[in-house]
C-alpha cells in the first residue's frame, strides 16, 4: 500500500499484529514510510524523532491531526478508527480531507 501526499508518495506499512502495534517507530531514524493501525490510542515512547499524526474514520475522513508530535506522548481517541504515522513534517492533509491510499 501507499499513501499519496501533496507532492510524493509513501509506502504505508500496515500494524495487525501486536509487536508491530506496540514497536511502530520506536527505535527508528530517518523514517521514509508511513504506518497504520487499526486503534483507538498510541504513543511516541522510546521514538528517536517528532512524527507526524492523522487519525481518521473507518471511510479515512480525516477526524484530527497531530504534526510534529514530540516523543514521550500518549494519543487516545474514542471516535478514532485508524491512525496514520508519518515521517516529520510530511502530512500535507487537512481535518475532512479524505486521506488517499493505493492498494498495489
Amino acid at each position: 500500500m501507499k499513501i499519496i501526499l501533496k507532492d510524493k508518495t509513501l509506502k504505508l506499512k500496515e500494524c495487525r499484529h501486536f509487536k508491530d502495534k506496540l514497536l511502530g517507530f520506536m527505535f527508528k531514524k530517518n523514517i521514509d514510510y508511513a504506518l497504520r493501525f487499526k486503534c483507538r490510542s498510541i504513543h511516541t515512547f522510546f521514538m528517536k524523532e517528532k512524527i507526524d499524526v492523522i487519525i481518521t474514520d473507518r471511510n479515512n475522513k480525516i477526524l484530527y491531526i497531530y504534526n510534529r508530535l514530540p516523543v514521550n506522548k500518549i494519543i487516545i481517541k474514542k471516535d478514532a478508527y485508524y491512525f496514520y504515522e508519518l515521517p516529520d513534517n510530511t502530512n500535507t492533509y487537512q481535518v475532512n480531507d479524505i486521506i488517499n491510499i493505493i492498494n498495489d
